[in-house]
């Protein structure tokens, strides 16, 4: 991937980050049918807030009063978050440019509703008749919320993160599915601990010791936001530098100093 130049390569080839990409970030319903979570543009309102002009004395010219700055994204003190997604999504960091697009969605983006409700009908078409009511009734129960994309690469690794929000308890449930589906089946590689984040998980895809290029993605749970990352590249994968961008990802959507 790099030319040692110190340049930032062109975009791997499509179907190289249509793999990456696909590879994780699904629900139990995305399990079950084939699509991934992506959903809605959130529109946030903020109270009043301003503060009230004190009263002054006669002749005196009333000066106004700052208005407070609203915050603009967070995450309240029930663990639930609020903002564009994308302000939560991690900044480019340095040495890193935007990566290729995620799917039909670009690379830096919030799927909207109604793109996600129309994607999901239409896997459900393949899905035994029997079945597609079950399916509709556990969607509708996810109450899913949004999800944002972005994409990175730099010389040696093409690196996806997408924030998933919907129900805080089945964000929860999803991420401990996503542990044992990937300890148990015996079929993935174990992959780095994340310091401070014992919620967080890494595991990395099948393949031969002599392969060239490798995979892992990571998950975590952080209220109402299933955090899933997915990174290919040049093996052996910097683990440590993907680690640390996962824990800056994570403390970025941390409620410490959150909204109440």
């Amino acid at each position: 991937m790099s030319d040692n130049t110190g340049t930032v390569p062109a975009e791997p080839a499509r179907g190289t980050s249509r793999r990456l990409l696909r590879v994780g970030g699904a629900t139990v319903a995305a399990a079950l049918v084939g699509v991934g979570i992506g959903v809605g543009i959130i529109e946030v309102r903020y109270d009043d807030t301003a503060t009230p002009v004190a009263a002054t004395t006669a002749g005196a010219v009333a000066k106004p009063a700052p208005t407070p700055t609203a915050t603009p994204f967070g995450a309240k003190s029930n663990g639930n978050h609020f903002g564009s997604l994308r302000d939560l999504l991690l900044p480019m960091p340095d040495g890193y440019a935007p990566g290729p697009d995620d799917g039909i969605y670009g690379n830096d983006a919030e799927v909207t509703t109604d793109q996600l409700s129309t994607e999901f009908a239409d896997e459900l078409v393949g899905v035994p008749e029997e079945q597609q009511d079950k399916l509709r009734r556990f969607w509708e129960d996810l109450h899913v919320k949004a999800t944002g994309v972005r994409t990175y690469r730099n010389q040696t690794v093409v690196l996806g993160i997408r924030l998933h929000q919907f129900n805080q308890q089945e964000v929860q449930k999803m991420n401990e599915y996503r542990a044992v589906f990937a300890g148990d089946t015996g079929l993935f590689r174990l992959g780095p601990a994340v310091p401070g984040h014992p919620e967080a998980h890494c595991y990395l895809m099948p393949a031969p010791p002599s392969a060239p290029i490798d995979r892992m993605e990571c998950s975590a749970a952080e209220g109402d936001l299933l955090v899933v990352l997915t990174v290919e590249g040049v093996a052996p994968l910097p683990k440590d530098k993907i680690v640390n961008l996962l824990t800056q990802q994570l403390d970025r959507l941390a409620r410490p100093g959150a909204s109440a």
